[in-house]
């Protein structure tokens, strides 16, 4: 739900742009981490209830303001649902610069790479570490020149990022 009205404002905003343009933008306001940025600053992190000791990691809030939305479209329907999308991203929505979405940090790193007609680096898992429910991982990014940077996350795509993230910091990006 919350993917289908954040897409349905970028299209209203943004009729011309690219079916491409639009998934980047839209990826880049409901990926985890800007969920939960957006679910701190609406103050929802207080009123969430966790175990004992537990503080509300990213995951949890992004979950939280996703469950938010959903419950409103269960409660008051698409309409409904769908402004509230609108009023809690449009601070967001007006700050997006259509001509320079957002790209992951893995897709920057590809890119930076076929650009200088360079191989793609090769991830893997160095370390799995915590109970099933709470893994963190560690990945290496390798490249062919045999440059290296580790990252971290709480699921193996996140590691991928953080790590990709620290190899284009190490090649000056």
């Amino acid at each position: 739900m919350l993917g289908c009205a954040v897409a349905a404002e970028l299209y209203e905003r943004f009729p011309g742009l690219s079916e491409g343009k639009l998934t980047r933008l839209r990826a880049s306001l409901v990926r985890e981490e800007a969920l939960a940025e957006l679910a701190r600053e609406m103050g929802l992190a207080p009123l969430l209830r966790l175990g004992e000791g537990e503080e509300p990691r990213t995951s949890i809030l992004a979950d939280a303001l996703e469950a938010l939305f959903g419950a409103l479209y269960l409660d008051g329907g698409y309409d409904a649902a769908r402004k509230a999308v609108a009023g809690a991203f449009a601070a967001r929505l007006q700050q997006l610069d259509p001509q320079m979405p957002a790209k992951d940090a893995k897709t920057q790193l590809q890119e930076r790479l076929q650009a200088e007609r360079r191989p793609l680096p090769v991830y893997r898992i160095v370390e799995v570490k915590g109970a099933a429910h709470r893994q963190t991982f560690q990945i290496e990014c390798r490249l062919e020149s045999g440059e290296t940077a580790v990252g971290s996350g709480t699921s193996r795509q996140r590691a991928e990022q953080d790590a990709a993230r620290a190899m284009l910091e190490k090649l000056g990006a």
